[in-house]
């Protein structure tokens, strides 16, 4: 029996490939190209490749060109936004993505992003190491989750683990989705769909679960910024450019918001001149809300299960 040939493009570490590769089907040729091997040396290996495996190296339009025997391009992380989908339609090869697989992580990075903003974790942190104890809390510029209304874009997998996860704080949820779920689903998870006027009208923290594409890029912009409330927080673990930066700045400077949590910035790695990382009203994190070691065993689970489907003419699942 003839191996069925993947070629992985990764910039992961080490043991981070080998547990993924300890996944593959017995039936399977993992070839590994790290952020270090030569395009043309990828041109070469995917040529013949029954499958492209990616995780933080994508392909290049000439690798995906190359790829005439590919039957899927399968991602392990949940955007998209780094892969000229286009040119993959054009090729007639689908492109899917880690279904989920890390939203159990994402959930848990924004509802931390939340509570350490609103309890001011890390200037608490620093001024008890500092010896000034609790010199930055002064009884009035920390709060709690109870009764507060959380604003999610995007009722996705991600947005649906948030919601669970607040309501564990006894808060409250709307959403905005441009696919609203039923409403007797909304009822069933005691879940509110408003428009996307409203989430930013009346919510108390708003955070944002939607992938990047022509249609959600900056739809955090200036002028849905100054719709909040001055005691609202804004988190985002999805994708840097889901919110204007300038904007937000702004908004962040001028007290038209108070606070913000982010995982994701429009330039990354972010620029260590970008104001946001000198505002004490804002918390950053270098992208990795979705990085945990639980994610992995399931991402590539289900990679490896999709090009088994595939193989088999079954439908593919998280296709995008």
């Amino acid at each position: 029996m003839s191996l069925t040939k993947v070629v992985f493009l990764t910039s992961l570490r080490q043991p981070v490939i080998d547990e993924i590769v300890y996944y593959a089907p017995d039936n399977f040729e993992i070839v590994v190209l790290n952020s270090t091997a030569l395009e043309s040396d990828c041109i070469k290996q995917i040529r013949d490749a029954d499958f492209l495996l990616c995780h933080g190296r994508y392909p290049t339009d000439e690798m995906l060109r190359a790829a005439v025997n590919c039957r899927l391009v399968q991602l392990l992380a949940a955007g998209y936004d780094q892969i000229n989908l286009d040119l993959l339609s054009e090729l007639e090869i689908p492109c899917a993505n880690n279904g989920g697989a890390n939203s159990w992580a994402v959930a848990d990075h924004a509802v931390l992003l939340m509570l350490a903003t609103y309890k001011r974790l890390f200037a608490a942190q620093q001024s008890t190491r500092n010896g000034t104890w609790n010199k930055p809390i002064n009884g009035e510029n920390t709060f709690e989750m109870a009764d507060k209304k959380i604003g999610i874009i995007g009722m996705g997998n991600i947005g649906r683990k948030v919601a669970k996860r607040v309501q564990a704080f006894d808060a409250n949820v709307q959403y905005f989705d441009l696919f609203p779920l039923n409403p007797n689903v909304n009822q069933d998870l005691k879940i509110e769909s408003v428009s996307i006027e409203v989430l930013f009208e009346r919510s108390d923290i708003i955070t944002s679960h939607i992938p990047l594409n022509k249609n959600t890029h900056h739809m955090v912009n200036q002028e849905r910024l100054s719709m909040m409330k001055p005691s609202a927080i804004l988190i985002n673990t999805s994708r840097g450019s889901i919110i204007d930066e300038l904007a937000l700045i702004e908004a962040l400077n001028q007290g038209t918001i108070a606070a913000a949590g982010l995982d994701v910035f429009e330039k990354e790695p972010v620029e260590i001149s970008n104001p946001l990382l000198k505002m004490d009203n804002v918390i950053v994190t270098p992208h990795m809300a979705g990085t945990t070691w639980d994610t992995w065993s399931r991402r590539c689970q289900f990679g490896f299960e999709n090009m088994k489907r595939s193989l088999v003419g079954e439908e593919i699942s998280g296709v995008i």
